[in-house]
């Protein structure tokens, strides 16, 4: 895939993730004509572990512990908490599309990404290996892909 100046915006908040986010790291990623496919690695340094924090208050999935902020008096700043993956998709998707936007002059504001995005949790290095590879083949891929327009399936 060759990026255009939008693809090269969205290629450059994705490396940006990292230093917005310090418990972050990203791993593979590719951007395709109309959608992107990337691995977020967010790092547990009480644990030692790597997880990703949900979103949903009612799931007990991989949750992040959280300070006990009842002792707070002011005066520190307490440490920061965790990052949500939701957080963090919605970092990415908020800056590049806030420069995609002033990349076009008219004053519209458009709509890059849908609402939503799938997730899927790696537990193990064999399925991080097989999503990486997953991910780096993606483009030659592109022909036989149900999201390609030119694949028409209706």
């Amino acid at each position: 895939m060759a990026l255009n100046d939008f693809g090269k915006i969205v290629q450059k908040w994705w490396d940006e993730i990292p230093n917005h986010f310090p418990n972050v790291e990203t791993g593979a990623f590719v951007i395709m004509p109309n959608h992107v496919h990337g691995i977020i690695i967010i790092i547990d340094d009480h644990r030692g572990t790597v997880s990703v924090p949900r979103n949903d208050p009612n799931s007990n999935h991989l949750k992040t512990p959280q300070p006990d902020l009842s002792q707070d008096r002011g005066g520190e700043t307490p440490p920061l908490r965790k990052r949500t993956l939701g957080q963090i998709v919605a970092y990415f998707k908020y800056q590049s599309t806030k420069e995609l936007n002033a990349l076009d002059n008219s004053g519209v504001i458009t709509k890059f990404w849908q609402r939503n995005y799938y997730e899927h949790i790696i537990r193990n290095e064999r399925e991080m290996d097989n999503i990486w590879r997953y991910i780096e083949a993606n483009p030659a891929q592109w022909d036989a892909d149900d999201e390609n327009p030119s694949n028409n399936r209706g």
